[in-house]
């Protein structure tokens, strides 16, 4: 690198800060105590099934889309173009725990207006692995809620066919602030 060069570059980093406390596996914003309040789960009735299961095969990637939902939305989804504002993970952990885990997350993410989320289930080496029986149970909890509109297998970066991303609906405050933002515009 010639002289030019290094101050071509000096030059247009010269407002970039470097992030506090930065760790590779705190990429996902943590949601502040004072912006969220908890939520009791345990005084909601949890309506996750846990009948008999079909295994969905290592080879077949997760996906679904509720009827209505654009085509692109589920394409951007599964392009990881929708940035990630939570993550749960479910590694190693026991079915039912799972089911809690999840049911939980959903209903807090619900409650805190978050639209995309992460959720790490792991990776197996055959159809009766744990991981993919977890996975297989995701496939079958996710559409139960009418929260979800779509979810797929993440990018390689965000765990590939270990995760999933998942989109939920819009709040009514979100979708009032999105049509104020859009009113505007057209103006």
């Amino acid at each position: 690198m010639n002289l030019d060069d290094k101050l071509l570059f000096l030059d247009a980093m010269e407002d970039v800060k470097p992030l506090k406390n930065c760790a590779s596996s705190q990429w996902l914003k943590p949601v502040k105590e004072k912006d969220s309040q908890k939520i009791d789960t345990l005084q909601l009735d949890n309506f996750l099934t846990t009948d008999y299961l079909d295994i969905v095969s290592l080879g077949t990637p997760l996906e679904f889309k509720r009827e209505g939902l654009q085509t692109g939305v589920l394409d951007k989804l599964r392009l990881g173009k929708y940035g990630q504002e939570a993550s749960l993970n479910l590694l190693r952990q026991p079915v039912e725990q799972c089911r809690q885990m999840l049911f939980a997350y959903i209903q807090q993410a619900k409650h805190d207006g978050l639209r995309n989320l992460l959720i790490i289930h792991g990776k197996g080496r055959d159809d009766r692995s744990h991981a993919n029986i977890v996975r297989s149970y995701l496939a079958r909890w996710l559409p139960e809620f009418e929260e979800v509109q779509a979810f797929c297998s993440a990018m390689p970066h965000h765990g590939g066919s270990g995760a999933c991303y998942v989109a939920l609906k819009k709040s009514p405050q979100a979708r009032i602030e999105n049509w104020e933002r859009h009113a505007k515009r057209s103006r």
